[in-house]
C-alpha cells in the first residue's frame, strides 16, 4: 500500500510556494493546507479592529474570537473568517505587508502550528509556508525549499497583482519583497531558513509545470524508497 506523505514546502515570498503546492495536492489526491492564508486572516481580522498588531495579547484575544476555514473553489480555494469570505481580502497589499508582524509573534505561531499540525496528522497533506519543514511538520517524509531571485518574484508578484486588478509599481514591489525577506529571516520565533533534508528548488528559470513535475519526481521517489 502506497503511504499518505506529508509534503513540506517551504520559501520566501513570491517563490511560487502556494500555487506549486496546490497542483501538487491536486496531482496526488492530497489535502492542501495554505497556512500563509491563516497569518494573514488573522492580520486582516486584527487591522479590521485597528489592533496594534505588535501587541500579542491583543492580537491572540482576536484570533480566540475567529474561526478560519477553507472551502475548495475554482479558480482557487475559498478562505472564511467566522462566516465572511476573505479570499481577496487577504491577498491586498496592506495585509500582504503587515502579515510578517503578526507572524513572527510568538504565541500566535504556537497556536496555529498546533491547528496545522492536527490537520496534517493523517498524512497525504501538502503544506506550504516559511516554516513548514523545520517547525510544523519537522518529520515530514517529503521537504522541499524553493527560491528564486528577488527580480523574478516581483515580475510575478506583479502580474498576480494586475490579474487581480491591483496596480502596484513593479519596483514597489521587490523593494517590499525585500523587506518581507529581511523580516522572515531574521525573527526571532521560527525564521525562514531551509531545514537540513530539504531539497533546494530554484524556480527562477523553470515554469510552473516543471517545478511541479520536479516536486512529483521527489514525492514518488520517496514513497519507493518507504516501501523498500
Amino acid at each position: 500500500m502506497t503511504a499518505a506523505l506529508q509534503i513540506a514546502i517551504d520559501g520566501p515570498a513570491s517563490a511560487g510556494k502556494s500555487t506549486v503546492a496546490k497542483l501538487v495536492a491536486k496531482q496526488l489526491r492530497y489535502t492542501y493546507c495554505d497556512t500563509g492564508a491563516m497569518y494573514r486572516a488573522l492580520t486582516l481580522a486584527a487591522m479590521q479592529k485597528q489592533i496594534d498588531l505588535h501587541d500579542e495579547p491583543a492580537v491572540l484575544a482576536v484570533l480566540a474570537e475567529i474561526t478560519i476555514s477553507f472551502k475548495p473553489g475554482e479558480p482557487e480555494q475559498q478562505v472564511f473568517v467566522n462566516e465572511q469570505e476573505v479570499t481577496q481580502a487577504i491577498r491586498q497589499p496592506d495585509v500582504t505587508n503587515n502579515v510578517s508582524t503578526v507572524a513572527a509573534l510568538g504565541g500566535v505561531r504556537q497556536q496555529l502550528v498546533q491547528h496545522q499540525q492536527k490537520i496534517a496528522a493523517a498524512g497525504g497533506i501538502v503544506m506550504d509556508g516559511r516554516d513548514i519543514g523545520t517547525a510544523v511538520l519537522p518529520n515530514a517524509a517529503v521537504k522541499i525549499f524553493l527560491v528564486a531571485s528577488v527580480a523574478e518574484r516581483a515580475q510575478r508578484r506583479y502580474a498576480e497583482n494586475i490579474r487581480k486588478g491591483i496596480n502596484t509599481p513593479l519596483a514597489v514591489l521587490q523593494q517590499e519583497i525585500e523587506v518581507r525577506d529581511k523580516k522572515d529571516s531574521t525573527r526571532a520565533v521560527s525564521p525562514l531558513t531551509q531545514a537540513k533534508d530539504a531539497v533546494l528548488v530554484d524556480t527562477t528559470a523553470l515554469s510552473i509545470e516543471q517545478v511541479v513535475a520536479k516536486i512529483i519526481a521527489i514525492t514518488n521517489e520517496k514513497q519507493k524508497d518507504m516501501n523498500k
